[in-house]
């Protein structure tokens, strides 16, 4: 017996002398944790195989056409390219950070193509494919990251609202905002986009609360891409997280996030139960975040290459090129053409990025208050001389 076990003997044998009602709490073990891969069982929407092959669902069915297929592997191939530009762009100081959404192409863009223009949708700050879908301009992603505005483009035009970097915030704003859908009699859906660490917040589980009691045409989409930064999901949950959905008395789906055509068919479905007054409904996007949280983040130091090699083989890009080959719905002219439009794009990125004007430095005492405040003008003020005094440097140095 090794020193640890004879000291927790004792310890043990103190304890039970102490009554058996105390004996009884201390015999209690921790449950062991859930495994994030184990939880992808039978009950997953999936459509297309990582091996490119068609599969039924019972409740879920969509029928494409090769064109409207080559549309979407279009959609995730250019947001893939965006967001390589941005992450490289990052690297080389042209961006304070970056959140990369390798690896969540399908989920996004699945799900972005299924909805409406007429619907409305809360992003986080991850949702470059959703942003494309909406027709926001990309480069206008960029801003926020540079430190050039507050987001860049105007929520009423596309129906998408800013990105959010307060985690979970944009669900409340999305059950509020459903709430007041329902009131005034719309025939819309309203989309709230989160990640499996906000999950953990309490203003999702407030913002569920809140859309079921009211009724609110919301679709709560999940991207659980397996880890919140470096805590994995099966350290936030013992159950999927779409049954967390019925303790709220909605329903709950998981779907295959690598899966662009299980995206669309769930959404569609899951938009029109909104939006026909049966309430909330949550989408859980089984995918993975193949890159790292944001540019300031290290993957390396908290999860294993053979997992990243394991989601590699399910990339969601790869396996609707796979199917396109196999049905001959597309030819090498049109992945010529998607790598020429691809180059484009990056060249484009760049060159606006680069010449991206910076806001005047003192914009930020702006619109703090309504009226004149004595403390904002006194900073004002104080960053005015502090901004001078480099100006004095530099004509002393010329001197």
């Amino acid at each position: 017996m090794t020193v640890e076990s004879s000291s927790a003997a004792r310890s043990t044998s103190r304890r039970n002398a102490g009554g058996g009602k105390q004996a009884a709490r201390t015999s209690r073990r921790p449950k062991p944790e859930p495994s994030a891969e184990s939880a992808a069982g039978p009950d997953m929407v999936q459509l297309l195989t990582p091996e490119g092959e068609r599969v039924e669902h019972p409740d879920y069915s969509i029928e494409v056409s090769a064109e409207e297929l080559r549309g979407l592997y279009r959609d995730m191939v250019l947001t893939r390219r965006f967001d390589a530009e941005a992450t490289a762009l990052q690297r080389q100081g042209e961006l304070g950070l970056w959140p990369s959404c390798l690896g969540q192409e399908a989920a996004q863009i699945g799900s972005g193509r299924a909805l409406r223009d007429t619907d409305y949708v809360f992003p986080t700050y991850r949702e470059h494919g959703v942003a494309w879908c909406r027709g926001v301009d990309p480069t206008l992603l960029l801003g926020m990251f540079r430190g050039v505005n507050h987001g860049g483009w105007d929520p009423n035009s596309n129906n998408f609202h800013l990105y959010t970097i307060v985690i979970g915030s944009q669900t409340l704003h999305a059950a509020g905002y459903a709430m007041g859908v329902a009131k005034d009699g719309a025939d819309m859906a309203v989309a709230a986009y989160f990640g499996d660490g906000a999950s953990s917040q309490g203003d999702v589980a407030e913002s569920f609360t809140f859309a079921a009691v009211y009724n609110a045409p919301v679709v709560f989409i999940c991207q659980n891409n397996q880890w919140a930064i470096s805590e994995p999901t099966a350290r936030q949950t013992r159950v999927p997280l779409y049954r967390r959905a019925q303790g709220f008395g909605f329903p709950g789906v998981r779907v295959d996030g690598n899966d662009v055509l299980a995206m669309l068919a769930v959404t569609k479905a899951a938009a029109e139960h909104a939006r026909t007054g049966q309430g909330p409904i949550l989408i859980e996007a089984f995918t993975y975040r193949m890159g790292a949280h944001t540019t300031s983040d290290d993957p390396t130091r908290y999860r294993r290459k053979e997992e990243l090699e394991a989601w590699e083989a399910k990339d969601p890009i790869l396996r609707v090129r796979r199917y396109l080959d196999r049905t001959g719905g597309a030819d090498d002219a049109f992945y010529a053409a998607i790598e020429e439009e691809s180059d484009a794009l990056g060249r484009r990125v760049r060159e606006v990025i680069r010449t991206m004007p910076d806001p005047d430095g003192m914009a930020i005492f702006e619109h703090v208050y309504a009226d004149g405040h004595s403390l904002v003008d006194e900073e004002r003020a104080g960053y005015a001389a502090y901004l001078a005094s480099f100006a004095d440097h530099a004509a002393h140095e010329g001197n």
